[in-house]
């Protein structure tokens, strides 16, 4: 029993912290990135920054682990130049999908970031096909068409609100394309570091930190920066170290999430957080919405939670159809009935 309980807790912490950390991360940037206050027009530099901090907590954290191996472990870190180049494809859509999101984040408010850039499932079932050759059922079809359908009624009223930014939805649907992209590559680029997330997390941010320099020179980001008022006010830095951490730390969490209950879990709690959330930044920033613009997120994070359930079930039935038949007609014939349902 107190097995149990300790279980139930850990999981408890493990999800909360993972909301906590998810939603804090993106109100935090929505404010670096358009707040009145600190009036800072450089979401490059922003991402860039967060991208380096994530750097020196990988160098960090080693070098932690081999001082103290009791508490916690963490892999080395040292920069080899041939994976660098090895994972730079992954780090170009991994750059693409961080600046679309922030971009996104930049021109739309939070309660409707979640709506532009909620066909990341759409795309992945594109891109797994094209690139993948892999075929998609007709339910988990039919839940992409409730998703696009929920995108398109919340797209049209916001619109209706007067507060759409037709540029925020452009780039919310470059970065749902992005994250779709980026699942696909980081399983192919894995393998090169020895399937090892915490050297790709790094690999990834120090090709980030070069690949990000040339556009914040194309896009006149230096002079933005230099010209800053707040430039060294100690709570710029902090907001903006932060941020970064909390980048740092969602890896972390998703991870440890993943881990203690389950990837199906893990998309059912996303999906929650993410109503959770446009709650939140509804109440926090005054904004009233209309029946029709709450049933367009309901009709995505409904199409999205089935398609969740849809995969798990297709994942269920391949699993029990590869089993021996005799290893399975065993287990079904020692069970009594509704055992495995319970």
């Amino acid at each position: 029993m107190e097995t149990l309980l300790s279980k139930s807790l850990k999981i408890a912490a493990v999800v909360s912290a993972y909301w906590c950390i998810s939603i804090s991360m993106v109100f935090l940037n929505k404010y670096l990135l358009s707040s009145q206050d600190l009036k800072l027009d450089a979401p490059l530099f922003v991402t860039w920054y967060q991208c380096v901090v994530t750097v020196l907590l990988c160098f960090i954290f080693s070098g932690l682990s081999k001082i103290f191996p009791n508490v916690f472990t963490f892999p080395e870190m040292n920069i080899d130049p041939k994976l660098c180049r090895g994972t730079l494809p992954l780090s170009i859509v991994f750059v693409c999908m961080i600046t679309f999101n922030n971009l996104c984040l930049k021109n739309v408010g939070v309660a409707f970031y979640n709506i532009g850039r909620s066909l990341t499932t759409v795309f992945n079932v594109a891109f797994s096909y094209v690139m993948l050759k892999q075929m998609t059922s007709g339910p988990a079809l039919l839940c992409c068409g409730v998703i696009i359908g929920g995108f398109f009624l919340g797209v049209d009223q916001e619109g209706a609100s007067g507060d759409l930014s037709m540029l925020g939805v452009l780039f919310g649907v470059c970065a749902s394309a992005s994250v779709a992209l980026n699942a696909i590559y980081t399983k192919k680029v894995l393998p090169i570091v020895d399937n090892n997330i915490w050297r790709l997390t790094l690999y990834n941010n120090v090709n980030a930190t070069f690949l990000f320099l040339p556009l914040m020179i194309v896009f006149g980001e230096f002079s933005e920066v230099l010209n800053f008022p707040l430039l060294f006010e100690f709570h710029f830095w902090f907001f903006m170290s932060l941020s970064g951490v909390l980048g740092f730390a969602i890896g972390t969490i998703t991870g440890l999430q993943i881990q203690f209950t389950s990837p199906l879990t893990h998309n059912i709690s996303g999906t929650a957080k993410a109503a959770v959330q446009t709650v939140i930044a509804c109440l926090y920033f005054h904004d009233l919405k209309s029946v029709l613009w709450w049933l367009g997120n309901v009709t995505v994070l409904g199409g999205s939670a089935a398609y969740t359930e849809v995969k798990r079930r297709e994942m269920k039935s391949a699993h029990n159809q590869q089993l021996p038949v005799s290893r399975k007609t065993d287990s079904e014939e020692k069970q009594p009935m509704g055992y495995g349902k319970r």
